[in-house]
C-alpha cells in the first residue's frame, strides 16, 4: 500500500473519530405527506413502558446508532420508555469507548430493566448495571436466539435442543441464561434429552437499512449485513407490536427489490449519518462488503489491516503466535476437505483464515459467518461480521439453519481448556463486568463435524523461537487446566456425537479421544515431559505407541512453508 493510500485511509479514519458521534434526531423530511415518515424522536414515542425492544445489527456494522441516541435522549428528558427489556443477538455495545450502541440506552438507571444477548462483552455499561443489581441479565447461544426470533412470526416462543446441553446453560450443570444467580428466572429448561429456551414476547422491532421508497417499503440493498432486521420485524407484526426502520435515503420504488413491505412497517425515520459498517457512512458505502462485489480482495485486505492498527485493534502478532497460525492451518488442511462450509471465530482463528487465502486455498472453502454473509473472505478485527467480496447476505437464522444442516468445520478461539475436553470462552473472570457470553460458539460446536481450537498454551508467557525451535523463556498463567470455570462447550458430548475436536496450541497439538486429552503432536524445542505434562494442571494422555511427531521446521520458522491439502 503507497503512502498516499494510506494517507487517504488516515484522514477517513480520523473524520470518523471527530464525527462519530453525529446525528440529527429531529430531521423529518419537509413535505412529506406519508405519516409513517417522523423524527427519530417522534418514533420512539411509539415504545411504551415495560416494552420488549429488539435490535439488529453486530458490533460497528448496521448499528442501531440513531435508535440507541434516541431512546437515551427521550428517558433522559421524560423519563419514558423505561422499565425495557432490550434484546440483541450479536455483540452490540462500544466496549465504553464508542458512541452509538447498546451501552447508551444503559446510561441511566431505569431505562432497561432486562437485557438478553448472545454476546455481552462489549456492552460493558450494561454489564456495570448488572453487578449493581439493577440489570437482570441473560445470555444465549446466537443461533438458538436468532431461531426463537424467526418462531415468533408463527405463534411460536420455545424451542426444544440439544444445543447448549452439557453446558452451562443446562441447568444440571450450570446456571441457565441467568448471568448472575438470584436475580431472576432461566429462559432455559430440562426437556427430557434436549434444553427447552424461550424468549420474552417482541414489542418493538428496530433497525437500520440503506433506504426507503417514499410509500415506506424498505431496501437494504449496499448494506453489509442486515442480521435479525426481517425475522424480528415479522415477529413485533405478529406479536401485535411496532417495527422502526431508519434509512439514509429515499429512492425510487423497486419492486423487485422491496426487503420489508411497507405494511409492516409503522415509523420510517430519515437519517443520513447511519453507516453500513464502522466509520462508512451508508451515502457513501464500500463496494467490497456488499453482495456480489468483485473488487481486488489483496487491496481490500491491506486497507482494513491497516484501519484495524491504526484503531490499534489487530493484536501484534510475532513470530509464536504466526508459527501457531501456521499451525492451525496446517491441522485444518489434515483434517477439513475441499468444498467445505466453514466458520472462523475472532482473533487467532483469523489469523488461520488469512493463511488460507493466501495459500491459495480460498476458492475450496466456503466461509460463513454468523451475520448471514456467505461466501467471500471474512473482516478482520471491527469489520469482523462482514465479507469482502460476500456471494450471498441472508438473516443470521438463515445462516445458523444453513450451518445445522450442514457445517463441515469450525475453527474457534480458546480462552480455557481442561482434562475433558471442555471449553470456556464465556466467562473472564467474577461478576458481570468480566462476562464475555458464548455467541455463536455452542451452535457451531454442535453443527460441526469437525472443530478445531486454536489458542495460547499459557496467558502472559514469554516464548521465543531459536533456530527452529519453540522456547520457553517465562512461564505464564496456565490456559489448560483440571477443570474450566464455565463449560462453554462439552468435551463428553463432542464425544458422544462422534465429532473430531482438535486444539492447536504453541507447545502442540491435541485430540479428544474417549481416553481423554491426548498430545498428537508437539513442537520442536519442547520436553513432553518437563514442559507439558508435569507442568500443566490439564491430565494429558500420550499416543498408545508412546511416540508423538514432532511438527514440520517449515510451520515453525516459516520458511518454505506452503499451506496444501493433505487429507489424513
Amino acid at each position: 500500500m503507497d503512502i498516499l493510500t494510506k494517507a487517504k485511509i488516515f484522514a477517513h479514519i480520523l473524520r470518523w473519530r471527530f464525527t462519530w458521534n453525529r446525528k440529527n434526531l429531529d430531521y423529518r423530511i419537509k413535505g412529506m405527506k406519508n405519516p409513517k415518515f417522523m423524527s427519530a424522536m417522534e418514533a420512539i414515542k411509539l415504545i411504551p413502558d415495560g416494552a420488549t425492544v429488539f435490535s439488529s445489527g453486530l458490533g460497528g456494522n448496521t448499528r442501531c446508532s440513531v435508535w440507541f441516541w434516541a431512546t437515551e435522549r427521550s428517558f433522559r428528558e421524560t423519563g419514558h420508555p423505561r422499565n425495557l427489556t432490550h434484546i440483541s443477538v450479536g455483540a452490540q455495545g462500544g466496549r465504553g469507548k464508542v458512541p452509538g450502541t447498546v451501552e447508551e440506552i444503559a446510561k441511566h438507571k431505569g431505562c432497561v430493566t432486562r437485557y438478553i444477548a448472545g454476546h455481552l462483552e462489549t456492552a460493558k455499561a450494561m454489564l456495570r448495571l448488572a453487578d449493581m443489581g439493577q440489570v437482570e441479565l441473560h445470555t444465549f447461544p446466537q443461533g438458538i436466539e436468532s431461531f426463537l426470533v424467526e418462531a415468533q412470526s408463527r405463534g411460536v416462543f420455545e424451542i426444544e435442543t440439544e444445543t447448549g446441553v452439557g453446558t452451562f446453560l443446562d441447568p444440571r450443570t450450570g446456571k441457565g441464561t441467568l448471568v448472575i444467580p438470584g436475580t431472576g428466572k432461566s429462559l432455559t429448561e430440562v426437556s427430557g434429552n434436549k434444553l427447552r429456551y424461550r424468549l420474552p414476547k417482541i414489542d418493538i422491532a428496530y433497525f437500520i437499512a440503506p433506504a426507503a421508497d417514499i410509500e415506506g417499503n424498505i431496501y437494504i440493498r449496499n448494506c453489509c449485513m442486515y442480521t435479525e432486521s426481517y425475522e424480528s420485524a415479522l415477529a413485533a407484526k405478529a406479536n401485535k407490536g411496532k417495527v422502526l426502520v431508519s434509512v439514509a435515503e429515499i429512492i425510487e420504488k423497486n419492486e423487485t427489490e422491496i426487503f420489508l413491505s411497507a405494511d409492516k412497517v409503522d415509523a420510517i425515520a430519515v437519517h443520513p449519518f447511519n453507516e453500513q459498517a464502522a466509520s462508512i457512512p451508508q451515502l457513501k458505502y464500500w463496494k467490497m462488503f456488499t453482495e456480489g462485489a468483485k473488487v481486488d480482495k489483496k487491496d481490500a485486505i491491506e486497507k482494513l489491516k491497516f484501519i484495524n492498527r491504526v484503531l490499534g485493534i489487530t493484536p501484534k502478532r510475532g513470530q509464536v503466535e504466526n508459527a501457531l497460525a501456521r499451525l492451525g492451518g496446517s491441522v485444518f488442511t489434515r483434517y477439513v476437505k475441499k468444498c467445505s462450509n466453514i466458520v472462523v471465530g475472532v482473533g487467532l482463528p483469523e489469523e488461520v483464515s488469512r493463511l488460507i487465502y493466501e495459500g491459495g486455498l480460498f476458492d475450496d472453502v466456503t466461509f460463513i459467518s454468523e451475520t448471514g454473509v456467505i461466501g467471500g473472505l471474512p473482516g478482520p478485527g471491527i469489520f469482523f461480521g462482514t465479507g469482502i467480496n460476500p456471494k450471498e447476505i441472508i438473516s443470521s437464522a438463515q445462516t445458523f439453519h444453513l450451518c445445522y444442516e450442514h457445517l463441515d468445520a469450525t475453527i474457534l478461539g480458546i480462552l480455557e481448556a481442561d482434562s475433558c475436553g471442555n471449553i470456556n470462552v464465556s466467562k473472564r473472570g467474577k461478576g458481570a463486568i468480566n462476562y464475555v457470553g458464548p455467541g455463536g460458539f455452542p451452535d457451531f460446536c454442535a453443527a460441526a463435524e469437525t472443530i478445531i481450537f486454536v489458542g495460547s498454551w499459557m496467558a502472559g508467557a514469554k516464548m521465543t523461537i531459536n533456530n527452529g525451535k519453540l522456547v520457553i523463556e517465562k512461564p505464564g498463567k496456565h490456559k489448560f487446566i483440571s477443570s474450566v470455570s464455565e463449560i462453554t462447550m462439552s468435551g463428553e458430548q463432542a464425544l458422544k456425537k462422534n465429532k473430531t475436536v482438535l486444539y492447536v496450541t504453541n507447545v502442540g497439538v491435541f485430540k479428544l479421544t474417549q481416553r481423554g486429552m491426548e498430545l498428537i503432536e508437539v513442537m520442536p524445542g519442547i520436553d513432553i515431559r518437563k514442559d507439558i505434562i508435569d507442568s500443566c494442571p490439564m491430565k494429558i494422555h500420550l499416543p498408545e505407541s508412546g511416540d508423538v511427531p514432532v511438527v514440520e521446521e517449515s510451520i515453525v520458522t516459516g520458511k518454505g512453508f506452503k499451506l496444501k491439502w493433505s487429507i489424513l
